[in-house]
């Protein structure tokens, strides 16, 4: 095996061992054997490619190439031309997989199901990362910068995983990288000459004592260097937060603060709004009868960037015994204390813990941390949801509208910075907040009739099969169409509210549930929701509930002011439910074409439904074509791909023995009768060498040098056809490269391009493949029985 292949093999296996941190992510390992074999074909192509050998670029192009198609043939055959070449269906269908993958891993907890989309995050990231590797490995022969990839790949791993035994995946990737490491070391070594070590030994001894003295030597560094990367860690004190710790910084019973990043919730609440089958996420038991306004909320969404809403990076601290009071709620408004016992689903992993709204103290084990502005609990390094049973005890405030319309002004630094809009938000927003609150003498006035707007009197309809658009224009286009769903609404409203100078800020949580016989309220996957918060001196945070057909219409929304279209909460609106659904939240219009995936009718989350357009999609038609010119282009590049393969093999390095001569001489013949055919000077294979040489001279127009270079390779051949004992010819290989550049010099443009890219010579392999036909076919008339007359009949 040659120095560059042994390379090649190298960095297949560390990258093979590498993907293995990534086996604790999923359930199902066969993804790892599908890594296996698409790795290995696009590792075969390179090595290929550079054995023509064709320029790097080249090479890495008919890897990725490769690697497509073979993606194309595992995750998106149907939508293929000929269930092989990738089109838009097909990018379509990759870009359908993967936010199907982002959904699934937003939503599942560690080790996940192996759904498609997870499955085409593993392979294709797997093989991208392969490519890399092995384009700086053993294309560019540089291993030492291979193991930035490598470490992207075991960081991602790492960073997901929960931490168990990452110190073997750790083990298995670094030995992968060592492995390409000592590959590149021989390869160098290898092209020095023989590598001398240890005592001397007689002719024909074979050598003892195991490897040579380099090998040892890195074997003994590659020990150390994975010792002290294992043990040094344990002497170091530990670091709160990683790399890719999302949930915060520092442990979880510690002191100290830390801060949560803007992690949007909304991403594990996807798929809870696109199920078929609604299943049970928590069983919940409350000490109050009344459960028609029991909202359970996991995070309030604070930062507007105009694109979406999602949570400000805020400072957390340990959960104390009891919450500190809420912010902005007196003594004078009414409440009254809620105790709710949580059970959740074993299936259901969040992040962030649901809990009545304002929850005043929680009783729950693990490690959870506390962000006081927005009043949630967050898990700290891996924890989560799943199976938990918890106690939260929480108020019920219960304002009337004359508190609410009574609110003195609240505090300047609350003001400024739950009423910032980005300056991209069109004007259209602000001015429909206008006129929709005309006449209004108070920011409680305002807010009722938004909320009025949108679940009565504005002509909304509520729908989840909708294209609202993406980016700023999201919130004006829902303005324009009016057809959305809780996402909708609830952006809509508080981006309003906070044009008119009201505090606002979007909940994100579960509507109240169905009762159950036993007391009990299931809280399935359908009732998650989004929904509005509106400060309000006095009062605090409090809820509306713009949404038509979903959850419950505040109380305190009834508005005394006379001739008010407020809706009485004693008398449910044609609109709005004063209760639980028990129907699916989901469009009645439900086509097959969006029962594809799952069978369910798919509902657009907030970054979906704030994130996507139709127009978007002209990238994947776009990327189609291109690859498809590619591919044309590539069909095009065959003949001269031939011609350089061909005389790079015949022009190659030969062996320097007499009995070397002939292939030699008759190699670099062919390759200077070839190239000259090339330019228009077809060969007479009647003639003798000298006089194919004279020919090839006058036809040619070549000069001296050229000249003498031509009749030099043609005394060499015929010495190889007529001496007795033929003599190697040095320089046979640079004679018929000058020849080339000298017919080169003396042809027109378009003789010199066709000599190129459509080179006469490949005319050979037709004759050679007719060749091989007509042998075959002989062979096979020689194997067929001769068919005999049976003895006694005549002909």
């Amino acid at each position: 095996m040659s120095g560059r292949a042994r390379l090649a093999l190298s960095a297949w296996v560390a990258t093979m061992l590498t993907a293995c941190a990534l086996l604790p992510l999923v359930e199902d390992v066969s993804w790892l054997l599908q890594v296996a074999f698409l790795l290995g074909m696009q590792t075969i192509v390179g090595a290929g490619a550079r054995r023509v050998p064709l320029a790097w670029p080249l090479t890495v192009a008919a890897q990725v190439l490769v690697t497509l198609v073979l993606l194309t043939l595992v995750f998106a055959r149907e939508q293929a031309f000929f269930g092989l070449i990738p089109g838009p269906d097909a990018f379509r269908q990759f870009g359908t997989l993967l936010q199907s993958g982002a959904d699934d891993v937003g939503r599942y907890a560690i080790p996940a199901p192996l759904s498609d989309g997870i499955r085409l995050m593993l392979v294709g990231g797997a093989l991208l990362i392969g490519l890399a590797v092995d384009t700086l490995a053993v294309t560019f022969r540089s291993a030492a910068p291979a193991g930035l990839p490598l470490l992207a790949l075991y960081s991602v791993a790492a960073g997901l995983a929960d931490g168990g035994g990452t110190w073997l995946w750790f083990l298995l990737a670094a030995a992968g990288y060592l492995m390409l490491l000592l590959a590149e070391g021989r390869d160098r070594l290898s092209q020095w000459g023989r590598v001398f070590g240890g005592a001397p030994r007689a002719p024909g001894e074979l050598p003892t004592g195991g490897a040579i003295a380099p090998v040892r030597t890195g074997r003994r560094i590659g020990a150390v260097a994975l010792g002290v990367a294992l043990v040094v860690p344990l002497a170091l004190p530990s670091l709160d937060g990683g790399l890719l710790n999302a949930a915060g910084s520092g442990t979880g019973s510690g002191g100290g603060g830390g801060t949560i990043s803007a992690v949007n919730p909304l991403v594990s609440l996807r798929d809870s709004l696109n199920v078929n089958e609604d299943r049970q996420v928590m069983s919940v038991r409350n000490s109050t009868e009344d459960t028609q306004d029991l909202y359970l909320r996991i995070v309030s969404l604070d930062s507007f960037d105009g694109t979406a809403w999602k949570p400000a990076q805020r400072q957390i601290q340990d959960v104390p015994d009891r919450f500190p009071n809420p912010v902005g709620l007196n003594a004078g408004v009414r409440r009254s204390e809620v105790t709710t016992t949580i059970s959740a689903a074993n299936w259901y992993a969040q992040d962030w813990l649901p809990m009545p709204y304002p929850a005043t103290g929680v009783k729950i084990d693990g490690s959870w941390r506390f962000e006081p502005v927005g009043r949630t609990l967050v898990g700290d390094h891996g924890q989560n949801t799943r199976g938990a049973r918890y106690t939260v005890t929480s108020l019920d405030v219960q304002p009337t509208a004359q508190q609410l319309a009574e609110a003195p002004e609240p505090a300047p630094a609350l003001v400024r910075e739950f009423t910032q809009v980005p300056e991209s938000l069109p004007t259209v927003v602000a001015r429909t907040a206008r006129e929709v609150t005309a006449g209004s003498t108070n920011a409680y006035e305002q807010a009722v009739k938004l909320q009025d707007y949108f679940s009565v009197s504005g002509g909304f309809r509520y729908d989840t099969q909708v294209q609202v658009g993406s980016g700023s224009n999201a919130v004006a286009r829902f303005l324009r169409d009016k057809e959305g769903f809780c996402v909708h609404f609830s952006f809509a409203m508080a981006s309003m509210a906070r044009t008119l100078g009201i505090p606002a800020r979007v909940a994100v949580g579960f509507a109240p549930g169905t009762p159950q016989p036993d007391g009990t309220v299931s809280v399935g996957q359908r009732d998650a929701h989004a929904w509005p918060e509106l400060y309000f001196e006095g009062v605090g945070w409090t809820r509306f509930e713009p949404t038509p057909t979903r959850g419950s219409v505040p109380e305190y929304t009834q508005s005394q002011a006379p001739g008010s279209n407020i809706p009485d909460p004693d008398v449910p609106s044609q609109q709005a439910s004063v209760g639980p659904s028990d129907s699916a939240s989901a469009s009645e219009t439900c086509t097959a074409a969006q029962r594809r995936l799952d069978g369910g009718c798919a509902s657009e989350s907030a970054q979906t439904a704030l994130g996507t357009d139709d127009d978007n999609d002209w990238w994947s038609a776009a990327l189609g074509w291109t690859l498809g010119v590619l591919a044309v282009i590539a069909l095009l590049l065959l003949p001269m791909l031939w011609r350089l393969r061909v005389r790079a093999v015949r022009l190659g390095a030969h062996g320097r023995g007499d009995a070397d001569a002939a292939v030699h001489a008759l190699s670099a013949w062919q390759e200077l009768t070839d190239t000259a055919w090339d330019f228009g000077i077809s060969p007479e294979e009647s003639q003798t060498p000298r006089k194919a040489a004279a020919r090839i001279v006058r036809l040619g127009h070549l000069d001296p040098p050229a000249a003498d270079a031509v009749h030099r390779v043609a005394d060499a051949v015929e010495q190889v056809l007529y001496a007795p004992s033929p003599r190697p010819t040095a320089g046979l290989a640079e004679d018929v490269r000058r020849v080339s550049v000298a017919l080169r010099t003396t042809v027109s443009r378009g003789t010199e391009l066709r000599a190129t890219f459509a080179p006469r010579s490949t005319v050979r392999v037709m004759w050679a493949l007719s060749a091989r036909l007509a042998v075959l076919s002989e062979r096979v008339s020689a194997a067929r029985p001769t068919l005999r007359k049976p003895w006694g009949q005549h002909g």
